[in-house]
């Protein structure tokens, strides 16, 4: 089941990234949309209805979910940038994934969300200087420092850990 919930491994933040490292994270954010695209784009509506592992999320609310926490990802890092280390706010993701905008909208919405976004989000971190690489925010739930440059590699690694469910899920099933 571990290997279903997460196919290419759990994040390991690391002490320390390289200039090199980073661009590699933003290129991975940049890249995302385009690859869940191409994923999704032959799926009929059933096998976007299916799980991607046995009580796990549908592929549609794997895209969705995946607006929505790519967005409270680039918010938080904003915030970051332009407070002294905020705390931020925390969000249900697995409660959000059950909200009738999951339910009612055409994954090609968030689709053209993350698109946006990611652009967006690309143009802010080929920008930022080194010492805004280095500004922070807490987490409440427990309290720990979050660095950009962790958070960039956290969400190179979220974007690729779901798009693998997507991609296995097409693989077992032999869409």
């Amino acid at each position: 089941m571990e290997a279903l919930k997460y196919p290419i491994g759990r994040f390991e933040p690391l002490p320390a990234y390289s200039p090199e490292m980073l661009k590699g994270f933003i290129n991975d954010i940049r890249y995302l949309p385009q690859l869940v695209e191409i994923a999704v784009q032959q799926l009929d509506e059933y096998q976007l209805q299916t799980p991607y592992r046995p009580e796990g999320w549908t592929v549609a609310q794997v895209v969705h979910h995946l607006a929505d926490s790519h967005m409270n990802g680039y918010t938080r890092m904003k915030l970051a940038l332009t407070e002294d280390n905020p705390l931020i706010k925390p969000y249900e993701e697995g409660a959000w994934a059950e909200l009738p905008d999951v339910k009612y909208t055409p994954i090609n919405i968030s689709i053209t969300l993350l698109h946006a976004l990611h652009t967006r989000w690309v143009n802010l971190m080929e920008h930022l200087t080194a010492a805004e690489w280095e500004r922070t925010f807490i987490h409440p739930v427990n309290g720990t420092q979050h660095h950009l440059k962790t958070h960039a590699a956290n969400y190179a690694w979220h974007g690729k850990h779901h798009l693998e469910h997507i991609l296995r899920l097409k693989e077992r099933m032999d869409w």
